[in-house]
């Protein structure tokens, strides 16, 4: 009897320093998670202070310029004048067809039926060019054809500044007709910012995939030619940035109407591919290049609104673009497009690359979302107004040829540029965040379940 209760208190000692055990290993674990979250914390403070850790260095890919001057010279110049310039009444007004018929598919019920869109209004209710505002408001039936989403609408709310008109000349490399005022409307920049709006899904990716396979094919290495490839890049570059806009600006929180940073989205789709970063730099170069090729056509340029103090603003501001000494110092010629269009196929190829960027162009119209249409055909008609300017002259016959452009072509040029100088100053400020930020949840994620993988088998033992 006298041995049996030993024995039974015994157990019950031995069962007590059992669970005593894995009680001090749950706690020694625990501070081991402390610690080493406490020591990650640590290093990636002490990594955020490197200044020297640089990803993209070196000239940018067929350009002019390496990435270190592209970088200080958009921050301490191009951006700050560009984001003044961008808000002056001439270019915060940019004249759009809202809606038109899909050339390449049939109409799949998004908004970009006709029932969703301006022309449906009374003529008289666009006047040409604004007489009156326009009223701010949306039918239930507007935001219906939004996907139910109403920041993908587009803010008709104008005031009653007028624009001088300019010449009317076609553009060799867009499909748009600016010239039809019956159905376009004017549009404020300024109250349509380019950011999420909801869209996506199989008729986002199907105006992708259209503009990748059938008209600018991703290229093998080393297989195309340098003028396809600088197609290639100017699609994928304009294609990055506008990404980067969706993910800074993401709404967060449908319910509480919250914006802010999508910084996973930011990683996924641009920043861990280079090739991206690298195109996106090498498309701001391009356009930059254009707007200080045509500096005589920009610098007289009439930029009248009615309103002489501002417009005397706006064309001071051109002139500080266009004459900048810190620019033109470091970066003389960010692009060189003489190399470009040699040999006796350089006419044909022209013609063919034309017809590519025109079909990108015509794409548009079949772009589901009413603000995604706004500046998709804002940002191709500027691309394709910097390939105007850049290859507007055929051959050694026509070297006497003036650069024309139209108002609209100009309006979409700078805020083009604009939208791409935003992308760079982003991804060269947060880049290295984002990255660092996705690379610490996976190191987290995956150190957190070795350590819990540790604990269950200290306590259950071995399997």
């Amino acid at each position: 009897m006298v041995k049996e209760k030993i024995n039974e208190k015994s157990e019950k000692i031995k069962k007590k320093g059992r669970w005593g055990f894995v009680v001090g290993a749950i706690f020694v674990l625990s501070l081991a998670i402390l610690v080493s979250n406490m020591t990650l914390f640590a290093y990636n403070t002490k990594s955020c202070d490197c200044k020297d850790s640089r990803k993209y260095t070196g000239i940018v890919e067929d350009c002019c310029c390496d990435y270190e001057t592209v970088e200080s010279l958009n921050k301490e110049v191009l951006n700050p004048l560009l984001q003044e310039l961008v808000t002056t009444p001439f270019f915060r007004y940019f004249k759009v067809k809202l809606w038109c018929d899909c050339p390449f598919w049939l109409d799949d019920g998004m908004c970009h039926l006709r029932d969703c869109s301006v022309c449906e209004c009374p003529d008289n209710e666009f006047p040409e060019p604004f007489k009156k505002p326009i009223q701010n408001k949306l039918s239930s039936d507007d935001l219906i054809c939004q996907e139910g989403k109403p920041e993908a609408t587009v803010d008709r709310t104008l005031d009653n500044k007028d624009f001088r008109g300019w010449v009317v000349v076609d553009n060799p490399w867009t499909n748009d007709d600016e010239t039809d005022n019956g159905e376009m409307t004017y549009v404020n920049l300024q109250l349509n910012p380019e950011r999420y709006t909801g869209y996506a899904g199989p008729s986002a990716r199907r105006i992708w995939d259209a503009i990748y396979t059938e008209n600018c094919p991703k290229y093998p290495s080393g297989e195309f030619c340098q003028e396809k490839r600088v197609l290639y890049k100017l699609i994928s570059g304009l294609h990055s940035s506008i990404s980067v806009h969706i993910g800074a600006e993401y709404l967060l929180d449908e319910a509480s109407n919250l914006w802010g940073q999508n910084l996973e989205l930011l990683d996924e789709r641009v920043l861990r591919y280079p090739d991206r970063v690298r195109n996106l730099y090498f498309t701001f170069l391009f356009v930059l290049r254009a707007v200080t090729k045509a500096t005589n056509y920009l610098e007289h340029a009439e930029y009248n609104t009615g309103n002489p103090a501002e417009d005397l603003k706006t064309q001071s501001l051109i002139r500080q673009l266009l004459y900048n000494p810190k620019l033109q110092a470091a970066c003389p010629l960010p692009f060189d497009e003489a190399k470009l269009w040699q040999g006796q196929s350089g006419p044909e190829l022209k013609q063919q690359i034309q017809k590519q960027f025109r079909n990108i162009s015509a794409l548009m119209d079949c772009v589901g979302c009413e603000k995604c249409r706004l500046w998709g055909k804002l940002q191709v008609l500027g691309l394709g107004t910097a390939l105007k300017i850049l290859f507007s002259v055929d051959g050694q016959n026509n070297v006497a040829q003036p650069l024309q452009l139209q108002r609209n072509e100009v309006i979409a040029l700078v805020n083009l540029l604009n939208r791409l100088s935003e992308s760079i100053k982003f991804v060269d400020e947060m880049g290295p965040t984002v990255e660092m930020t996705m690379k610490n949840r996976v190191s987290a994620l995956g150190g957190h379940n070795n350590i819990w993988k540790r604990l269950f088998s200290l306590v259950v033992g071995p399997r």
